[in-house]
């Protein structure tokens, strides 16, 4: 029953050459330092508040995420999205669910995923869905939004489902890249029935237990290397932002205007740099604005105007798709921006 393939994100260096751990490490100090310093003293306060308040909502999804990453086979990802059907973008989306890592580690696992054969939309949808739906980050949007993060991820879905819906049509119009790597897929393979299977064949035992518990820490501490470090530079750049940037100029420049989702988004595409690292940078949006569109936008149009993805998109699925994905995305992420501003 358990997923025995080696994690691609593993590496062999020791922890203490990592640079997550440098990273997580030198905020740490930074923030505890700080406090006998009074002119950092306001970022040191703000520091430990964002960590309070997301600490436990990270924890647990790193936990759920060396879970699925111990017991969800790959084979049950590329069957399903290697399908020309309309529900192959469905199943694309609700695996974002299954991609515990960060809108970075999500790129190299599209591109994988592409090179095995999975359609263009597909591969899309679910770049687009995962940094967002993945157990980590809708943990840490709950934490810091409550339920209105909620509604952040349900539309960052949406928007990765429409998006992969359109590019079907794309395709079948010939105005993208076919995947020169699809080959024959198992019609046969039925999830329900592997599952069913695996599970008669698994045998509780202290062994096998031991093993298991040993799977999960070792795919909760490869999810973290890939996490903390953008989670923790996210929090030291929120912090910053808080204690030394004054509210009227969130509310002057970002505020809930056509002109402020105009700027949030040329802030995103210049700023992005994870998915994890973002959320709280889009909390201090929220937090000074209120504008709950303004903050769907910079985290949404910052993973897809994100210079990497759209590098690696064009360079393996094509130009095309990686215009495409840009000009469909973006217009759709700006007017759920707008109806959020308007609504809530």
């Amino acid at each position: 029953m358990s997923n025995q393939d080696p994690c691609c994100h593993q590496s062999p260096k020791p922890w203490y050459l990592k640079k997550t751990w440098w990273v997580v490490g030198a905020c740490l100090v930074s923030a505890t330092v700080s406090t006998a310093v009074p002119f950092l003293e306001p970022f040191s306060k703000a520091f430990w508040e964002y960590v309070r308040l997301i600490a436990g909502p990270v924890a647990l999804g790193l936990v759920l995420g060396g879970f699925i990453d111990r017991f969800v086979p790959k084979e049950y990802i590329s069957n399903l999205l290697a399908r020309p059907k309309k529900r192959t973008v469905f199943y694309a989306t609700g695996l974002g669910l299954l991609a515990s890592a960060c809108s970075h580690g999500i790129l190299a696992l599209s591109m994988e995923l592409h090179k095995k054969g999975a359609s263009g939309p597909a591969v899309v949808s679910f770049l687009l869905a995962s940094p967002w739906a993945n157990f980590p980050v809708t943990l840490l949007l709950i934490g810091l939004f409550g339920w209105k993060g909620l509604l952040i991820i349900f539309a960052a879905l949406s928007v990765a489902l429409s998006t992969g819906l359109l590019f079907q049509y794309l395709d079948a119009k010939g105005w993208i890249e076919k995947n020169q790597h699809t080959a024959p897929f198992d019609i046969s393979f039925k999830a329900a029935s592997d599952f069913k299977k695996r599970l008669a064949g698994y045998h509780p035992s202290f062994t096998q237990f031991k093993n298991d518990l040993t799977g999960i820490a070792r795919g909760t501490l490869v999810l973290s290397e890939m996490v903390l470090g953008w989670v923790t530079f996210g929090i030291f750049l929120a912090s910053l932002a808080q204690a030394y940037v004054p509210s009227h100029i969130f509310a002057t420049y970002l505020g809930p205007s056509p002109l402020g989702l105009g700027a949030t988004l040329l802030l995103a595409t210049v700023l992005e740099v994870c998915s994890e690292g973002t959320a709280p940078l889009a909390f201090e949006i929220y937090r000074n604005t209120k504008a709950l569109g303004n903050s769907f936008v910079f985290l949404s149009a910052g993973v897809l105007t994100d210079y990497t993805e759209i590098g690696l998109v064009w360079s393996n699925l094509g130009k095309k798709s990686a215009l495409w994905m840009v000009l469909v995305g973006v217009p759709q992420i700006l007017i759920l921006g707008y109806l959020f501003n308007v609504l809530f």
